[in-house]
């Protein structure tokens, strides 16, 4: 029979592929109790919604299965308290970034959706657009690693960041965008990013610690689809003010949308509202408005979740190419323009998050 000192030694074997340490050290491991060849104990997470909670389970069962008379391995889960998150947060915090200390960004709005394809980067792009001629200093970091789509937006001859001996410099746009994107980091516009899920949040770290942003009053951050490593990072490293959810008419993409939507309310992520793109099409002969994937369900969607309603986009064929061509700044952008000022005025200041992997993350101010 094996002993509660041959659990605990096991289960020192087994890590937290984000943290990077045993769960043992981590102060993961509870209620150790052998009984027979049956070993039950409980986990303890930083969140429930950790999507990497059931390979920590199937390592910590492997490896106390391999302790001689262990014949059954029961895990339960539960979650750290707010002063155990704290503490574990003290005790695992990455270094700052290079250039943290020195940014002061007031703002931190995430876009996300949780489905492709439904215009995510757009959205993101129009709101940078649109705040910035508002006056505001904005920035945008595109999260979206392995699928960046955000420089082709804004720089039709391409760009690079800069350095200093310190921090990267973002690229700049010509109405005074800052962007970061994997994008301007590699050699060929369509070289494939093919990363693991560590590296991609190594990455949005960096991109949020080690640039330069300066002072900002709002970063956007361009979300991936899905809701795993890369959203789970944001939300989780960045002291967001809010996100904004992205749907489009067909009933996929709103269960979907709900997906990351109860993903936000589970990490305690104010969600700003919901945008509905590609809603209709108006006939430029005509004036005829035709519903091209079908009626709306986005306010509907909106009112389960009790979040506001921003608005609806346009198929336009006109944004399409100046994307394509890089002037997504010279588009009118009319009907974005009330979404973004209800942006503006509901985000709250930037604040830590509820479920911090870090302990570097003061609010900001300008």
């Amino acid at each position: 029979m094996a002993t509660v000192e041959q659990v605990y030694e096991a289960l020192r074997g087994v890590m937290d592929p984000e943290l990077g340490r045993n769960i043992v050290d981590l102060g993961m491991v509870r209620d150790v109790e052998v009984k027979g060849d049956r070993v039950r104990f409980t986990m303890a997470l930083t969140t429930l919604a950790c999507p990497l909670k059931d390979r920590m389970v199937a390592d910590a069962k492997k490896a106390l299965l391999a302790l001689e008379g262990v014949r059954d391995v029961d895990v339960k889960l539960t979650e750290m308290s707010a002063e155990e998150k704290a503490r574990l947060a003290g005790g695992t915090s990455q270094r700052e970034g290079s250039a943290e200390a020195l940014n002061r960004i007031d703002h931190v709005v995430a876009v996300m959706s949780g489905k492709g394809g439904v215009g995510k980067s757009l959205v993101s792009g129009l709101l940078a657009v649109a705040l910035r001629r508002a006056g505001y200093r904005v920035g945008v970091l595109d999260a979206d690693v392995t699928g960046p789509s955000i420089p082709k937006m804004f720089f039709p001859d391409g760009a690079r960041p800069g350095a200093t001996p310190v921090a990267i410099l973002p690229a700049e746009s010509r109405t005074g965008i800052e962007v970061m994107s994997i994008n301007l980091l590699l050699e060929r516009e369509d070289e494939a990013v093919i990363w693991r899920g560590p590296l991609i949040s190594n990455a949005i770290r960096q991109f949020w610690g080690d640039v330069l942003w300066g002072v900002l009053d709002y970063l956007v951050v361009d979300l991936p689809p899905g809701t795993s490593d890369a959203a789970l990072t944001v939300m989780q490293t960045l002291p967001l003010s809010g996100v904004v959810l992205v749907t489009s008419p067909q009933g996929l993409a709103g269960m979907i949308v709900r997906k990351a939507a109860r993903m936000a309310e589970r990490l305690e992520v104010p969600i700003l509202g919901l945008v509905e793109n590609m809603s209709y099409f108006v006939c430029p002969e005509t004036g005829t408005r035709y519903d091209i994937f079908g009626p709306s369900h986005a306010a509907e969607l909106a009112a389960q979740f009790d979040i506001p309603f921003l608005g609806r986009l346009p198929i336009d064929p006109k944004i399409t190419e100046l994307c394509d061509e890089g002037h997504i700044e010279d588009y009118p952008a009319e009907e974005f323009k009330p979404i973004a000022e209800v942006i503006a005025r509901t985000a709250p200041a930037a604040k830590p998050p509820a479920h911090p992997l870090r302990t570097q993350q003061s609010r900001r101010g300008k």
